[in-house]
């Protein structure tokens, strides 16, 4: 059984290549490019090292209210 740090890059036959967000002694978690997030039992999983780069996330931008309609909305209330 071997731990992996966080934020260490790994390869899982059935998921492909991710990165382990947590791990003790009894789960691993890893975040997966393809996947998403699964969690696995330590002891069962097999795990080796991987070289590839994790990709780019892309950052959430704030759904913004047009000023238009806010405008709108409250000239109907008033």
């Amino acid at each position: 059984m071997r731990l992996y740090s966080p934020g260490a890059r790994v390869s899982q036959a059935q998921y492909g290549d991710g990165t382990v967000t947590s791990a003790d002694e009894y789960h691993t978690r890893i975040e997966f490019d393809e996947h998403g997030p699964r969690t696995f039992s330590t002891v069962r999983v097999s795990l080796t090292p991987s070289t590839t780069l994790a990709p780019v996330k892309a950052t959430k931008s704030r759904k913004r209210t047009p000023k238009v309609a806010v405008a709108a909305a409250k000239a109907i209330s008033a």
